[in-house]
Protein backbone atom coordinates (compact mmCIF):
# COMPACT_ATOMS: atom_id res chain seq x y z
CA UNK A 1 0.00 0.00 0.00
CA UNK A 2 1.40 3.39 -0.97
CA UNK A 3 1.71 6.13 1.68
CA UNK A 4 -1.17 8.02 0.01
CA UNK A 5 -3.39 4.93 0.04
CA UNK A 6 -2.54 4.28 3.71
CA UNK A 7 -3.38 7.89 4.62
CA UNK A 8 -6.67 7.66 2.72
CA UNK A 9 -7.54 4.38 4.47
CA UNK A 10 -6.81 5.88 7.89
CA UNK A 11 -8.89 9.00 7.14
CA UNK A 12 -11.79 6.84 5.92
CA UNK A 13 -11.69 4.88 9.17
CA UNK A 14 -11.36 8.06 11.24
CA UNK A 15 -14.24 10.05 9.71
CA UNK A 16 -17.13 8.25 11.45
CA UNK A 17 -15.22 8.36 14.73
CA UNK A 18 -14.57 12.10 14.33
CA UNK A 19 -18.28 12.65 13.74
CA UNK A 20 -19.09 10.64 16.86
CA UNK A 21 -16.35 11.88 19.22
CA UNK A 22 -15.04 15.10 17.67
CA UNK A 23 -11.40 15.84 18.41
CA UNK A 24 -11.68 13.70 21.55
CA UNK A 25 -11.31 10.61 19.36
CA UNK A 26 -8.10 8.81 20.19
CA UNK A 27 -5.49 7.58 17.77
CA UNK A 28 -5.92 4.15 19.37
CA UNK A 29 -9.62 4.16 18.40
CA UNK A 30 -8.73 5.19 14.88
CA UNK A 31 -6.04 2.52 14.60
CA UNK A 32 -8.49 -0.17 15.78
CA UNK A 33 -11.11 0.99 13.28
CA UNK A 34 -8.52 0.92 10.49
CA UNK A 35 -7.21 -2.49 11.55
CA UNK A 36 -3.68 -1.19 12.04
CA UNK A 37 -1.30 -0.44 14.90
CA UNK A 38 -1.30 2.99 16.47
CA UNK A 39 2.30 3.50 15.37
CA UNK A 40 1.16 3.22 11.75
CA UNK A 41 -1.13 6.22 12.30
CA UNK A 42 1.87 8.27 13.39
CA UNK A 43 3.99 7.07 10.48
CA UNK A 44 1.25 8.30 8.14
CA UNK A 45 0.50 11.56 9.98
CA UNK A 46 2.83 13.89 11.84
CA UNK A 47 0.44 14.13 14.77
CA UNK A 48 -3.23 13.93 15.68
CA UNK A 49 -3.86 17.50 14.51
CA UNK A 50 -2.54 16.59 11.05
CA UNK A 51 -4.89 13.60 10.98
CA UNK A 52 -7.86 15.75 12.03
CA UNK A 53 -6.95 18.33 9.38
CA UNK A 54 -6.87 15.52 6.79
CA UNK A 55 -10.34 14.43 7.96
CA UNK A 56 -11.63 17.98 7.52
CA UNK A 57 -10.05 18.22 4.07
CA UNK A 58 -11.69 14.93 3.08
CA UNK A 59 -15.09 16.12 4.31
CA UNK A 60 -14.70 19.29 2.22
CA UNK A 61 -13.59 17.45 -0.93
CA UNK A 62 -16.02 18.22 -3.69
CA UNK A 63 -14.80 16.08 -6.61
CA UNK A 64 -16.95 13.05 -5.79
CA UNK A 65 -20.05 15.23 -5.36
CA UNK A 66 -19.42 16.96 -8.68
CA UNK A 67 -18.88 13.62 -10.43
CA UNK A 68 -22.25 12.40 -9.13
CA UNK A 69 -23.98 15.55 -10.39
CA UNK A 70 -22.28 15.17 -13.78
CA UNK A 71 -23.49 11.55 -13.94
CA UNK A 72 -27.17 12.52 -13.74
CA UNK A 73 -28.64 11.57 -17.13
CA UNK A 74 -29.55 14.68 -19.11
CA UNK A 75 -32.38 12.89 -20.88
CA UNK A 76 -34.38 12.57 -17.63
CA UNK A 77 -37.10 15.19 -17.05
CA UNK A 78 -35.81 18.38 -15.42
CA UNK A 79 -37.68 17.76 -12.17
CA UNK A 80 -36.10 14.29 -11.86
CA UNK A 81 -32.63 15.72 -12.55
CA UNK A 82 -33.09 18.39 -9.89
CA UNK A 83 -34.47 15.92 -7.37
CA UNK A 84 -31.41 13.73 -7.83
CA UNK A 85 -29.14 16.78 -7.50
CA UNK A 86 -30.80 17.73 -4.21
CA UNK A 87 -30.00 14.30 -2.78
CA UNK A 88 -26.38 14.61 -3.84
CA UNK A 89 -25.97 18.14 -2.50
CA UNK A 90 -27.72 17.41 0.78
CA UNK A 91 -25.51 14.35 1.28
CA UNK A 92 -22.39 16.45 0.77
CA UNK A 93 -23.63 19.20 3.09
CA UNK A 94 -24.55 16.67 5.79
CA UNK A 95 -21.13 14.95 5.65
CA UNK A 96 -19.26 18.23 5.66
CA UNK A 97 -21.39 19.65 8.45
CA UNK A 98 -21.05 16.56 10.63
CA UNK A 99 -17.26 16.56 10.52
CA UNK A 100 -16.86 20.33 10.75
CA UNK A 101 -19.39 20.54 13.56
CA UNK A 102 -17.71 17.81 15.58
CA UNK A 103 -14.27 19.32 15.20
CA UNK A 104 -15.36 22.91 15.84
CA UNK A 105 -17.35 21.86 18.89
CA UNK A 106 -14.18 20.50 20.43
CA UNK A 107 -12.14 23.48 19.15
CA UNK A 108 -9.44 21.41 17.44
CA UNK A 109 -10.17 23.03 14.10
CA UNK A 110 -10.88 26.75 14.18
CA UNK A 111 -13.57 28.42 12.13
CA UNK A 112 -11.00 30.72 10.59
CA UNK A 113 -8.77 28.12 8.94
CA UNK A 114 -8.81 28.51 5.17
CA UNK A 115 -9.71 25.53 3.09
CA UNK A 116 -7.91 24.58 -0.10
CA UNK A 117 -9.64 26.20 -3.05
CA UNK A 118 -11.94 28.18 -0.81
CA UNK A 119 -15.67 28.32 -0.40
CA UNK A 120 -16.21 30.60 -3.39
CA UNK A 121 -14.41 28.22 -5.75
CA UNK A 122 -16.45 25.29 -4.43
CA UNK A 123 -19.67 27.23 -4.90
CA UNK A 124 -18.69 28.15 -8.48
CA UNK A 125 -17.76 24.59 -9.42
CA UNK A 126 -21.02 23.31 -7.99
CA UNK A 127 -23.02 25.98 -9.83
CA UNK A 128 -21.27 25.05 -13.09
CA UNK A 129 -22.22 21.40 -12.64
CA UNK A 130 -25.81 22.37 -11.83
CA UNK A 131 -25.94 24.69 -14.81
CA UNK A 132 -25.34 21.71 -17.08
CA UNK A 133 -28.45 20.07 -15.60
CA UNK A 134 -30.55 23.00 -16.81
CA UNK A 135 -28.98 23.22 -20.30
CA UNK A 136 -31.18 20.58 -22.02
CA UNK A 137 -34.23 22.69 -21.17
CA UNK A 138 -32.72 26.08 -22.03
CA UNK A 139 -35.43 26.93 -24.59
CA UNK A 140 -38.21 26.48 -21.95
CA UNK A 141 -36.54 28.38 -19.12
CA UNK A 142 -37.48 31.91 -18.02
CA UNK A 143 -33.93 32.57 -16.77
CA UNK A 144 -30.53 31.43 -18.00
CA UNK A 145 -29.20 28.05 -16.82
CA UNK A 146 -26.44 29.95 -15.02
CA UNK A 147 -28.91 32.10 -13.04
CA UNK A 148 -31.09 29.11 -12.23
CA UNK A 149 -28.11 27.02 -11.12
CA UNK A 150 -27.02 29.68 -8.63
CA UNK A 151 -30.55 30.17 -7.31
CA UNK A 152 -31.14 26.42 -7.01
CA UNK A 153 -27.82 25.89 -5.24
CA UNK A 154 -28.58 28.56 -2.65
CA UNK A 155 -32.13 27.31 -2.14
CA UNK A 156 -30.93 23.75 -1.51
CA UNK A 157 -28.21 24.91 0.88
CA UNK A 158 -30.60 27.11 2.84
CA UNK A 159 -33.62 24.79 3.01
CA UNK A 160 -33.79 21.64 5.08
CA UNK A 161 -37.40 21.80 6.27
CA UNK A 162 -39.06 21.24 2.88
CA UNK A 163 -39.00 17.69 1.45
CA UNK A 164 -36.94 17.45 -1.77
CA UNK A 165 -39.97 16.73 -4.00
CA UNK A 166 -41.75 19.80 -2.68
CA UNK A 167 -38.60 21.91 -3.02
CA UNK A 168 -38.26 20.98 -6.71
CA UNK A 169 -41.94 21.75 -7.27
CA UNK A 170 -41.59 25.12 -5.51
CA UNK A 171 -38.48 25.95 -7.54
CA UNK A 172 -39.98 24.99 -10.90
CA UNK A 173 -43.60 26.09 -10.37
CA UNK A 174 -43.42 28.91 -7.83
CA UNK A 175 -45.29 29.59 -4.65
CA UNK A 176 -48.66 30.62 -6.09
CA UNK A 177 -51.24 27.97 -6.96
CA UNK A 178 -52.52 28.15 -10.52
Amino acid sequence: MSPEQRRAMIVAAALPLVVEHGAAVTTAQIARAAGIGEGTVFRAFEDKDALLAACMAEALRLDDTLAHIEAIPRDEPLDARLLEAIGILQGYLARMGAVAGALMQTTRVSRGEPRPGGRQEAMEKTAEALQRLFEPDRDRLRKSPEQLAHAFQHLVAATRSIPPEELVDLFLNGAVQQ
